[in-house]
């Protein structure tokens, strides 16, 4: 149900009865004509760029087929008039009832509404967060967390099977510093002072984490060295990171479906798997890379080591997998955990990384295209950093965290819904600014208030006509008489509905949350606009007294927003208010 694909298929027919016609020459290729809104509302309905990709391999002027394509699309009733504009776009303006129309099929539809087969069934593994599990989730994994669960959800409406997938590095030396750190607290839970030295975890975070060690193990590793308890004490202090992960994650509303983890991938063979894949390839060799940018020969120790050349791929130097002291480097579990995913049969692979991870993008995209013949793409998007303000000032660092602003934090101050929208408020590339006090604000600045509160209002409307025995189930409105929606304000609401198929489409292939969180606060300016102009225009009021009909046919255009207002929410993870309080 996307108005604007119906337009482009009467385009696209249109223009092939013209090659039948021998009006343009057989062979051309469609694929690049568009319709879509014109940039100025006043031109028109909707625009096709047809005339334009199709004259240099038709070998016309494009203001030519513009001309002969108007003609011919004026002659659908659809169409009231098709207007070549410029060198060659074709500027549409579409009947009145198929606005109306759509407003009676959004209702029907419901928050299905705009869902299309686009992803027509790919696997898509979406792997997002994947923090050390050293520690609770800082600021910084919230905006990965909403970006990634986000995106999950709008590939989900658009077509695809998707895979939510949680990497635990769990398989460096940062484990052994959290265990040093646990043990120094379960010291402290046994009555001894903590030595927290330079390089080990603050966080009080780790206090009940010592007290549950004090529980299982009493006194009895207080006088063993290291050695006895380094094991133990990783997997135990890791589980329990992952808990606090798994239920921070949840206060944001965010679920995975699959927890993998870098420890299980050594001492079984798969990063020996994956790494004789490249060999077979010819895409290993025993070599010595150039000195770092910014060093010299002098401060440069050159050394053999097993690499990977990815260059062959894409990437700027040939990469290391293997130390000259026979160690794996951090890239070969990476490249065996990415061999994983293609294995099970994944489509496509999608990686939610930090803003400090952008040396790892070619390295990786390299690997994901040796390793799946070039069938499974990888996209990385880079999450840039938040700063987190109060009342305009830097927010201050969290006692419980040690060093940072955890997510609990974030949560418990602003709360879920709030979190998530702002979070999709930017393009995930750009820094973006988190201010406690005005998130929290009522007001047109506020982005996820003035969504809401157009959900609200309409909420308000409904119960509105229900007090004043107005029938207003869904069944009654999308059967209303719509042609009574016939102001130009009404029949602009409806255009605007009439987008969200067509956004939700360019933003699951962009791989783009954050355009849905921009529509939506557009068409909620649109409401509220016209909500205004019913202050000074009764005619326009959604609600007319002693016209249960026509009002009717009004509600049912404020309940389409309403549905697709609430649609958006939900693959932003934001619950659609009833009231506003």
């Amino acid at each position: 149900m996307n108005l604007f694909n119906d337009i482009r298929a009467l385009v696209i027919g249109s223009l092939e009865a013209m090659v039948a016609d021998g009006a343009l020459p057989a062979g051309l290729d469609f694929a690049a004509v568009a319709v879509e809104p014109p940039r100025d509302a006043a031109h028109g309905d909707m625009a096709t760029n047809a005339a334009m990709v199709l004259a240099k391999p038709a070998g016309m002027q494009p203001r030519a087929i513009a001309e002969a394509l108007a003609a011919r699309l004026a002659a659908d009733s659809r169409i009231t008039l098709a207007e070549p504009a410029g060198p060659g776009f074709l500027n549409l303006r579409l009947a009145p009832g198929l606005w109306q129309g759509l407003v009676a099929q959004v209702i029907g539809a419901g928050t299905a509404y705009g869902r299309s087969d686009l992803g027509q069934g790919l696997k898509v593994n979406v792997e997002f967060v994947s923090a050390n599990p050293t520690g609770p989730m800082h600021v910084g994994h919230v905006r990965g967390a909403v970006f990634g669960d986000a995106l999950a959800r709008l590939l989900d409406f658009s077509g695809h099977k998707v895979t939510r997938e949680y990497y635990i590095n769990d398989g460096g030396a940062q484990v052994d510093v959290l265990a040093r750190s646990a043990y120094e607290r379960y010291r402290e839970a046994n009555g001894l002072s903590p030595e927290i030295r330079e390089g080990l975890y603050p966080g009080d975070y780790l206090i009940p984490v010592g007290e549950a060690l004090k529980a299982k193990y009493g006194t009895s590793l207080l006088d063993k060295p290291e050695a006895d308890w380094l094991a133990d004490l990783r997997e135990f202090s890791t589980q329990a990171m992952m808990a606090m992960i798994r239920e921070d994650l949840a206060l944001l509303g965010v679920h995975m479906d699959v927890y993998s983890s870098e420890k299980a991938l050594y001492g079984t063979g798969k990063i020996e798997a994956a790494l004789e894949e490249l060999k077979r390839q010819g895409l290993l060799y025993k070599g010595v890379l150039e000195p770092p940018k910014g060093k010299t020969l002098d401060d440069w120790e050159p050394r053999e080591q097993l690499l990977f050349r990815s260059t062959a791929h894409g990437d700027d130097v040939d990469r290391p997998v293997q130390k000259s002291d026979g160690g794996w480097t951090y890239f070969a579990p990476d490249i065996a955990y990415h061999y994983d995913k293609v294995q099970r049969g994944f489509d496509a692979l999608i990686d939610i990384l930090g803003a400090d991870h952008g040396g790892y993008v070619k390295r990786m995209k390299a690997a994901v295209a040796a390793l799946s013949g070039g069938r499974v793409p990888l996209d990385i998007k880079l999450i840039q950093l938040v700063k987190l303000f109060k009342n305009g000032e830097p927010f201050k660092m969290s006692k419980r965290a040690g060093t940072f602003v955890t997510l609990r934090d974030v949560v418990e101050q602003a709360g879920a819904d709030v979190t998530r929208f702002v979070m999709l408020t930017r393009k995930n590339d750009a820094a973006l600014d988190f201010d406690f006090a005005k998130v929290l604000e009522q007001s047109k600045d506020n982005p996820v208030f003035y969504v809401q509160y157009a959900h609200a209002r309409v909420c308000s409307v409904l119960r509105r006509a229900a007090d004043a025995g107005i029938a207003i189930d869904d069944v009654t409105l999308a059967a209303a008489d719509l042609a009574r929606l016939d102001h130009p304000a009404e029949l602009e609401l409806a255009r605007k509905i009439a987008e969200w198929p067509r956004l939700v489409e360019i933003a699951a292939r962009g791989h783009e949350p954050h355009r849905v969180a921009f529509y939506l606060y557009e068409l909620a300016a649109d409401l509220h606009g016209h909500w205004n102009r019913g202050n000074d225009d009764t005619s326009l009021r959604f609600v007319q007294e002693g016209q249960v009909e026509t009002s009717q046919a009004k509600i049912a255009l404020a309940r389409a927003v309403a549905v697709v207002i609430s649609a958006g929410l939900g693959i932003l993870g934001v619950t659609p208010v009833e009231e506003m309080r």
